[in-house]
């Protein structure tokens, strides 16, 4: 792709920026539109899209990465226009430092393949960079001039829904995210999808930014309960291609603190049935987004990025994960519990169960267990399940394999049969893997593993 100084000048990505901000793009939207008229790669156009000349970005990265302490990463403009060109590929590490600086994705700034292409934020349909008219005296644009302003008047009058209807939509959202909580997934999933089809209907449409905006959040939401309800029920593709159709609107959203919320998310899928690894890229991302400000999304991400590190053994890293995450979690508000887009304290404590389970940390396990199960008005729901199976994997670590079992059995049981689902099951399989040597053939042993082998409806 051809350097912008060789197509374009800066004032091209400047207009850009300004009309950009007129009409209230995102900064990934605005990044879009200038590589699209510009022909610059994404890592330049992002850094056209915040304004910022090539000296005050690698004085700003230089800053950054000095900031590292000891490990310190080394960037600078020159650098940094070599990226941007393409002349050099920078380190994983720095990758991740730009992808902070940014406050984007490594997809996004063209340096990763943590997304796919049909990701990838367009330019604004409605006014194409490429359309932009260089600069000319109005005098000889002035017809022009009032004719598209007349054309987007009518295009901007064009929508097809009132806010009071969008508001009611809305409504109806939240009550159902507060159902989540306590209704089976099966009927949940029928619901959400009739709610996704009305905001899929009013969407095909042409609307109002304002309204797009609110739109792409309401299907942003409602597709991660979606994927959420197809993972607790064991459908893993489907699963994983409406987690990435959450991501894709939540990006369309251009809210920073959406996309991070369903990317942490997200993280859920692959921490219970793998890969690990895209469990802690996806929690990562979701913390770099947040920059670690005070949140129930930053405190969210980070602990899920503990949770998944464990699990992996990179036990150094994860207990850093756990104190960013307390830290954080320490200066926030108390927040609703029947919200499935809320992040309370029982929620919290369910992950850092999940991380000192598996860092070994027993006893410690045990007490955050504890304090949350006090925590559920119902002790039969699939949340208050998975820790009483990380209590019964906190047992094989502590090599009692018999009460580990009948422990497993018996949360497996108490779980009414609509909520059983084969999320519980794939964690209960967990507690017989984790089973050192001729343990596995033990009685008790042998009855769990009889017992998730059955079918539903006959245990």
């Amino acid at each position: 792709m051809a350097d912008s100084s060789e197509v374009h000048k800066p004032s091209c990505a400047r207009r850009i920026r300004q009309r950009g901000a007129a009409l209230g793009w995102s900064v990934p939207q605005t990044a879009a539109a200038i590589r699209e008229c510009c022909s610059v790669r994404r890592l330049r156009a992002y850094r056209l899209a915040h304004g910022l000349t090539l000296k005050q970005a690698g004085e700003d990265l230089r800053r950054l990465g000095e900031s590292r302490g000891p490990n310190r990463l080394r960037a600078d403009a020159d650098q940094l226009g070599l990226w941007e060109t393409g002349g050099r590929t920078p380190r994983p590490a720095m990758v991740a430092l730009l992808c902070e600086y940014y406050g984007s994705t490594s997809y996004e700034l063209g340096l990763g393949d943590d997304g796919p292409p049909t990701q990838a934020v367009p330019a604004p349909t409605s006014l194409r960079a490429s359309s932009l008219p260089e600069a000319h005296p109005v005098a000889d644009l002035a017809d022009h001039i009032d004719t598209v302003r007349r054309s987007v008047d009518r295009t901007l009058a064009a929508g097809s829904v009132s806010l009071g209807q969008l508001d009611l939509i809305e409504e109806r959202i939240l009550l159902a995210r507060q159902e989540y909580i306590s209704k089976s997934p099966a009927p949940m999933l029928k619901q959400l999808l009739l709610d996704l089809q009305e905001v899929e209907d009013l969407a095909k449409d042409r609307q109002p930014a304002s309204v797009q905006v609110r739109l792409a959040e309401m299907t942003a939401v409602l597709a991660t309960l979606v994927a959420d309800s197809l993972m607790k029920l064991g459908d893993l593709s489907r699963s994983r291609s409406w987690y990435n159709t959450a991501r894709h609107a939540s990006d369309e959203s251009g809210v920073l603190e959406l996309r991070a919320r369903v990317r942490a998310q997200a993280a859920m899928l692959p921490y219970y049935y793998g890969p690990l690894e895209s469990a802690v890229t996806l929690a990562r991302e979701a913390r770099i987004m947040t920059r670690n400000r005070p949140s129930h999304t930053a405190a969210f991400a980070a602990v899920a990025e503990a949770r998944a590190l464990a699990q992996q053994g990179d036990k150094a890293s994860a207990e850093a994960r756990i104190r960013d995450a307390q830290l954080i979690f320490d200066q926030l508000p108390d927040t609703s519990e029947e919200d499935a887009f809320a992040f309370p304290l029982r929620r919290f404590l369910l992950y850092l169960s999940g991380t000192f389970t598996a860092l070994g940390r027993s006893s410690q396990a045990r007490r955050v267990q504890e304090e949350a199960l006090s925590l559920y008005p119902a002790v039969t729901g699939i949340d208050p399940a998975l820790l009483r199976l990380e209590a019964a994997l906190c047992l094989v670590h502590d090599h009692s394999a018999t009460e580990a079992c009948q422990l497993a059995a018996a949360t497996y049981l108490r779980v009414p049969e609509a909520h059983r689902t084969p999320i519980l099951g794939a964690r209960a399989r967990r507690v017989i893997e984790g089973l050192p040597g001729t343990n596995q053939a033990t009685p008790a042993a042998k009855d769990l593993r009889e017992l998730l082998e059955l079918p539903t409806g006959s245990r």
